[in-house]
């Protein structure tokens, strides 16, 4: 899908006042999730394992009606999330919303991975274990670490990233496609266990791949054409963020289909979640 054949994104809701832990948030989907929502009057901070990254990309977002600040938080490490959700917590005073976005692409695993894959059994354990660490533990351990701040207030949000469908059975994609595959079971079982505790769950995906560093340097212009700006997780996120989202839990949003998954939801039962 080329992106600019998309209708204009609709404008943002308003998640003013609303405080939001964005992991994965000094680059690519992560950092335009956080523009977002800052552009939307929510205070955001930007998760990175770096401090500095972190405080870079929060000093980079236009203070339009939110504010931003840096946190260090690698989310392979229970110490370093424990002490990067009270980080936010401190300096927000609370957090109402958690986005578990903090991932690895297959470009670690293989730089070539669009033009050459790689069959599974020749990738490397310990790349395996790694991305695994990141893209789907670390789900784990960020949501572990908020819970108890969200069941103490009796109300809070998760947000979990995900990919489409076709990358968790597409060649070549170990160990990626599993790790999303997983955190999208992760997230239903999540919203299964919060269901009368105030909690939602919710997953969020493109709808397609996006124009961030994960994508090979090499790859060809034509092909760059139809990559999806980042900016299109914008409108659906602020909405998940927003009073409009309260109750809605258990969805799989696709942000290319955001506007008619709204409307569908407006006018009758709960769409269904699993496509994309």
């Amino acid at each position: 899908m080329n992106f600019s054949e998309l209708d204009p994104a609709p404008p943002l809701q308003s998640a003013d006042g609303v405080r939001v832990l964005v992991t994965g948030a000094s680059s690519g989907i992560g950092l335009a999730m956080a523009r977002a929502l800052v552009a939307a009057g929510a205070t955001v901070a930007v998760g990175s394992r770096d401090q500095a990254r972190a405080e870079t990309a929060a000093a980079s977002l236009p203070r339009t009606a939110g504010r931003a600040f840096g946190i260090a938080i690698d989310v392979r490490n229970e110490r370093s999330v424990a002490e990067g959700v009270a980080a936010a917590i401190d300096q927000a005073g609370g957090i109402d919303v958690l986005v578990n976005n903090a991932g690895l692409g297959m470009r670690t695993v293989n730089p070539d991975f669009m033009s050459s894959p790689k069959p599974f059994w020749t990738v490397s354990p310990n790349l395996f274990s790694d991305l695994i660490a990141t893209n789907l533990t670390g789900y784990f351990l960020t949501a572990r670490a908020v819970v108890p701040h969200f069941l103490e207030r009796a109300g809070g949000r998760i947000v979990n990233i995900s990919m489409n469908h076709e990358t968790m059975r597409r060649a070549g994609f170990i160990p990626y496609g599993p790790s999303r595959a997983g955190a999208e079971s992760l997230s239903r079982i999540m919203a299964a266990d919060l269901r009368s505790s105030g909690i939602t769950v919710n997953m969020l995906l493109p709808g397609g791949a996006t124009l961030t560093g994960m994508i090979p340097e090499g790859l060809d212009e034509e092909r760059r054409t139809h990559l999806l700006d980042p900016a299109v997780m914008g409108p659906p996120i602020c909405w998940l963020c927003s009073p409009a989202a309260e109750g809605v839990t258990d969805q799989r949003i696709v942000a290319t289909e955001f506007d008619s998954w709204l409307a569908a939801r407006t006018s009758g039962p709960d769409p269904d979640t699993t496509t994309g």
